[in-house]
């Protein structure tokens, strides 16, 4: 067996120049997408006003865009295991490129919310196929500290489009800034010309006795459906953290705090260099000693560290805190992919990943509304004390799923049939 799929390879061994390409193409597919969001994010308050819309028809942008990261999900992650994962790779970022580049020739709020559906089907896809070319081609014990350096990819994405908006929209129209949705193109084309799928997957599409690929696999069992759901609602509370404090605590700091945030592009940095941290020491730890000791560690931290927002009396406190905050709650996100990648075997990984994450993405999203629900009504300790209800949640549920007490094993089999 060849490097790229042993599960024995040594952890000090040079990377292959094939491994290289996975990294990179599925880091860049990963900030190209989150530099998009953040896109629209600078460009929402010009899109209220130059198409004369309604703040909530505008908020209305973000929903459609994750229910359609929802369905490219489920469409995408059963193409994957069926057809090939860099095939489907590439045919997602080709549609959420096009889609996001066509905002440009948008008029009104009703052509736009038809190209955030369309980019969020490719966006929704992309995740969980990046994520198993990964998982296909790495050791078992690489693969967390793998997918969380991926994920620091979208948090460079975001930082990257933080500073393109501020440019390019000091002299162009917000329109204008979409057109750069036409570089994940050229990322398209290396994807196909240097990734090939893992040789796990060449001798699985050869054999004789294929297994069914479909989202039902994933509810076969009573003990499998309740890994499904479990899994799902820890992704739910990851994803409600993440929108809810990046979406609010600007307005947190300002409102309930009586801080400017004037310098929020630095905020901006600071909680993006704690996230990207935080993602990288997760990663190590979860190869390292699991995932309950992993996400254990983490989600205690979260619910904790959440109430340092109520401590913030000035800048500094206020980029200290976020970088706090973003290095716990957000640090967490590669590992889902990793562990979801263990937990189920390699013919339906693809599909796991997508639907899981995907169906969290979409109902955590909400998380904002609920947020500003009880801002309107309560002092900022019980917001907080919500989030943090929600992290100890998610930590009781981690240790009812069983797959997690044996994950440094070989447990995808296992997982599936007990």
């Amino acid at each position: 067996m060849n490097n790229v799929t042993s599960t024995t390879t040594a952890p000090k061994k040079r990377f292959s120049k094939h491994q290289n390409w996975i990294i990179a193409s599925t880091a860049s597919g990963f900030a190209l997408e989150n530099m998009d969001v953040m896109f629209l994010s600078f460009t929402l308050s010009s899109i209220v006003m130059d198409l004369h819309v309604s703040g909530a028809a505008a908020g209305f942008i973000g929903t459609i865009t994750n229910l359609g990261m929802l369905l490219g999900g489920l469409i995408f992650g059963v193409l994957s295991d069926r057809y090939g994962r860099v095939k489907t790779f590439s045919h997602t970022i080709f549609i959420f490129a096009f889609a996001t580049a066509a905002m440009y020739f948008a008029k009104d709020i009703t052509t736009i919310y038809i190209l955030r559906f369309i980019a969020g089907i490719g966006a929704g896809g992309e995740y969980g196929v990046g994520i198993t070319l990964i998982a296909d081609s790495f050791p078992k014990k690489e693969v967390g500290r793998l997918t969380s350096l991926a994920a620091i990819g979208g948090q460079m994405g975001a930082l990257l489009a933080a500073v393109v908006a501020a440019w390019v929209l000091s002299f162009a129209r917000w329109q204008d800034l979409f057109l750069l949705g036409l570089v994940p193109v050229a990322l398209t084309y290396f994807v196909r010309k240097h990734l090939k799928e893992s040789d796990q997957f060449v001798a699985r599409q050869k054999s004789e006795t294929k297994q069914k690929v479909s989202i039902g696999r994933l509810f076969e069992t009573p003990k499998l459906t309740y890994q499904t759901l479990a899994l799902t609602f820890m992704v739910v509370v990851q994803i409600a953290g993440y929108f809810g404090l990046m979406n609010w605590l600007p307005t947190i700091m300002q409102n309930q705090l009586h801080l400017t945030v004037s310098g929020s592009s630095v905020w901006m940095i600071a909680t993006i260099i704690g996230m990207s941290l935080g993602m990288m020491v997760f990663g190590t730890i979860l190869d390292k000693f699991g995932p309950r000791m992993a996400f254990g560690i983490f989600l205690v931290c979260s619910a904790l560290s959440v109430f340092a927002i109520t401590l913030v009396y000035d800048r500094t406190t206020m980029l200290l805190a976020g970088a706090l905050v973003g290095f716990f709650s957000n640090g967490m996100f590669g590992g889902y992919g990793a562990v979801i990648s263990r937990l189920y075997p390699s013919e339906i990984r693809s599909t796991a990943n997508n639907v899981i994450v995907n169906v969290g993405r979409a109902i955590g999203g909400f998380s904002s509304v609920i947020i500003g629900l009880l801002m309107d009504r309560y002092i900022i300790i019980v917001v907080m004390g919500f989030l943090s209800a929600l992290y100890v949640l998610s930590f009781i549920t981690l240790f009812t799923i069983q797959g997690m007490k044996t994950y440094k094993g070989e447990i995808t089999e296992n997982a599936i049939n007990n």
